[in-house]
């Protein structure tokens, strides 16, 4: 077992030789004189031996304070080194959790942008509709659904989760180009057990009388949902904010002009200690400024 001295009295007593000025190592650590006295006191007594005379107003090295502050300051210099390689590994890489909608619909699409413009930092996508733990893995941060109450965690709302009937344009041509409201119930639907459908249908106005037991496919995300409505197999409840490109590209076609909600949102996460971290400052930056400009082309 090694037999260390304390080491935040050891980086005290390196400040104080290299300066042989306790006032003045005071001030490169943050600390009081009393204080940097103190610390120099404890490992003269735990040594034995004396690190500095003290003469008037000022302190110098003995022959033996003289050796020790070569060496310690060697030994400093090595472990700054060493954990100064860790901390540029860690800042060299980024990796992010997402759910399958998110990050098919519409992070991946984006995410070269940012590689681009920070070359420095590799990316590596995780696609997961698990919650993250942070303390169990290497996630970096999360962009996550839900309604942004998650202890010990920085959040960042990015956008709010609404929806809106949505359909392939041939789908829509085969039903004569337009659909009314009341006839939505008996077309073919994708998912239509979710509460997005039940939502949708109720704020629209339409009683469960008028909606009825409702049929369909069901698939498991809506990433899935919105490809099988571009295959035309029906018509999907859908986020405009996650298929912007697929309207504007002419995929897909929104039915109504009405969204509803459940009052859920995207929200990027992180450990509350990790917030002042580079690569995420610099990812949550990019983040928002994409989002702000999908928000604006929605407007």
């Amino acid at each position: 077992m090694r037999r260390l001295p304390p080491l935040s009295a050891v980086r005290v007593f390196e400040a104080a030789a290299r300066h042989e000025n306790f006032t003045a190592a005071a001030g490169e650590l943050g600390m009081t004189q009393a204080a940097v006295s103190h610390q120099i006191r404890l490992l003269e007594d735990r040594l034995g031996q004396r690190l500095f005379r003290r003469e008037r107003q000022r302190v110098i090295l003995t022959e033996t304070g003289r050796r020790a502050a070569l060496r310690a300051g060697r030994g400093l210099d090595e472990i700054e080194a060493a954990f100064s390689e860790l901390r540029a590994e860690d800042d060299g890489a980024l990796t992010i959790s997402t759910t399958v909608t998110f990050a098919n619909t519409w992070l991946a699409w984006r995410l070269g942008r940012f590689q681009v413009s920070h070359p420095d930092i590799a990316v590596r996508l995780s696609a997961d509709n698990t919650l993250t733990d942070f303390a169990a893995g290497d996630v970096d941060v999360a962009i996550r659904l839900g309604d942004g109450q998650w202890p010990e965690l920085a959040t960042h709302r990015l956008a709010a989760v609404d929806f809106t009937p949505m359909c392939s344009p041939a789908f829509l041509a085969g039903q004569g180009g337009t659909i009314a409201l009341e006839d939505l119930p008996s077309l073919p639907l994708i998912s239509p057990a979710e509460p997005s459908w039940t939502q949708w249908l109720h704020d629209a106005g339409l009683s469960p009388a008028e909606v009825g037991p409702l049929s369909g496919v069901h698939l498991d995300t809506q990433a899935n949902e919105g490809h099988a409505a571009m295959a035309g197999q029906g018509i999907a409840i859908l986020t405009p904010f996650l298929w912007r490109q697929d309207m504007a590209d002419g995929r897909l076609t929104r039915l109504f002009a009405q969204t509803s909600t459940l009052g859920q949102a995207f929200w990027l996460v992180y450990p509350e200690h990790r917030r002042r971290s580079p690569k995420i400052r610099r990812f949550r930056e990019w983040l928002e400024a994409e989002v702000a400009l999908t928000r604006a082309t929605l407007d």
